[in-house]
């Protein structure tokens, strides 16, 4: 059985979610159609998916949805692989990124032939991060 990219994903029925800066082919992949999807970036989110094409856009994107995401929620961050769409981001500035909010990276995936994406969590009290791309800043 092949896995959808929503199931690759994690994504649960009915989970709030929002989608940002998501071009149609990317959300068409991800088929969030089981979502309670919204608009707006209004109350408490179960996912957020950002999808940028630079580390500054990155930098203003994720303090914004930080304090909209649920204790067990999941940020997921899109970028173009390979440098497609002039992007100045790979995986490690990406972690390094989200290190830098308080973010700690659990998951990578393809979401189609141009988004890579990765998970984002909250870390978990007592566990010890060490990533080579970046220092948790709590």
């Amino acid at each position: 059985m092949i896995k959808s990219v929503s199931m690759k994903m994690g994504l649960h029925q009915g989970a709030r979610a929002i989608l940002i800066n998501a071009p149609a082919d990317a959300v068409q992949a991800i088929d969030p159609s089981g979502l309670q999807l919204e608009t707006e970036l209004i109350g408490d989110f179960d996912y957020i998916h950002l999808f940028v094409v630079s580390q500054l856009e990155l930098h203003k994107q994720l303090p914004a949805v930080k304090n909209q995401l649920k204790p067990t929620g999941t940020i997921w961050v899109s970028w173009p692989k390979g440098g497609q769409k002039g992007t100045d981001l790979a995986l490690p500035a990406v972690i390094k990124i989200a290190y830098d909010y308080g973010f700690v990276e659990s998951k990578c995936l393809r979401v189609n032939n141009i988004w890579s994406a990765l998970k984002l969590t909250w870390p978990k009290a007592g566990k010890v991060y060490n990533n080579k791309y970046g220092k948790l800043n709590l």
